[in-house]
């Protein structure tokens, strides 16, 4: 068996515990879920911190509200605003040549119920909901595949709140994130998580090839986002997971987009083809990468026609 399949059992062998056996405390099997509310950001590494600073600000023209430093005063991150609830967290890389995703974080109205309902359910959970050092409340957890994701929960004294109606130029990109991309190559394990867990509903899930299934969308219980699956019988290597983990950025018109930033100065030093084009879904869209190769899609919220596309039918990999 491989690792990644041991841990997908060992997850799920902890999510099916009996509840008599956790804390008394912890095991209300009542513990109703609060509200998931929407995608809030994504963390992702940089092999070169500036570079990748100046492709998010300086070609998708996201503006820079805090940004954290270390204890030796050399950068931790930073948070690029897409909207008054979303970003995108950018941190220098850890070890050169390895997955590019720190980590995706998604929003509760409280965090401290949501720890109390996982709990219930089995998931691993910390002992107490923490304090992020931009002041919103905030815990990990990680998915069967293995990924962490965060819970966060914007507080009234937070950053976040603070810095409402600020660095959100109308020149940049997009105002709104509408999913995140992740790896999923355990499609059981997972959608047990996202829809009987966490309460995401399936929208949509389609096929590149038409006999294996390539994407499954869930949105959030109570909002419009959503993330999107995309499935591998065996993972990509750790350097070369860009396209896959990666955020959607929506967009009104693509070919407008795609115009603006071609007329950007750091389209000078962009060397890639920047190609509009319909996507499976039907949907317009057209994709972008940081210097690591980190995938950044403008895709337009509709259909070329307006009319729902099909989902596949398609057996997922195995």
């Amino acid at each position: 068996m491989s690792r990644t399949l041991n841990h997908a059992a060992q997850w799920l062998g902890t999510a099916l515990l009996p509840l008599a056996l956790l804390p008394a405390s912890l095991a209300a099997a009542d513990a109703p879920r609060p509200k998931i509310t929407g995608v809030a950001h994504i963390s992702i590494y940089a092999h070169d911190y500036e570079k990748s600073r100046a492709f998010y600000r300086d070609f998708l023209g996201l503006e820079e509200p805090y940004s954290l430093p270390k204890p030796d005063g050399t950068p931790s991150m930073t948070f690029f605003k897409i909207n008054e609830r979303q970003y995108l967290e950018l941190s220098p890389e850890v070890v050169p040549n390895t997955d590019r995703l720190n980590h995706i974080s998604i929003e509760t109205d409280n965090a401290e119920a949501m720890r109390l309902y996982l709990a219930s359910r089995g998931v691993t959970v910390p002992k107490q909901v923490g304090k992020g050092r931009i002041g919103n409340s905030n815990f990990n957890i990680k998915d069967p595949e293995g990924h962490t994701v965060e819970i966060v929960q914007y507080e009234p004294a937070g950053w976040t709140v603070r810095e409402k109606g600020k660095f959100v130029p109308e020149t940049r990109v997009s105002k709104r994130m509408m999913h995140l991309g992740i790896i999923v190559t355990q499609f059981d394990a997972e959608m047990k998580f996202y829809q009987d867990i966490l309460g995401f509903s399936e929208i949509w899930r389609g096929s590149s090839s038409g006999t294996q299934l390539s994407w499954v969308n869930l949105k959030v219980p109570d909002g419009d986002d959503y993330l999107e699956f995309m499935l591998y019988k065996e993972a990509p290597a750790a350097d070369k997971r860009g396209t896959a983990h990666h955020i959607c950025l929506e967009v009104p018109s693509v070919a407008d987009s795609v115009a603006a930033l071609e007329t950007k100065p750091y389209r000078k030093q962009y060397t890639r083809l920047i190609e509009p084009k319909t996507g499976i879904n039907r949907k317009r869209q057209a994709n972008l990468f940081d210097p690591d190769g980190t995938r950044t899609e403008l895709m337009e919220r509709a259909t070329i026609d307006g009319k729902p596309t099909p989902p596949s039918t398609a057996p997922p990999p195995r």
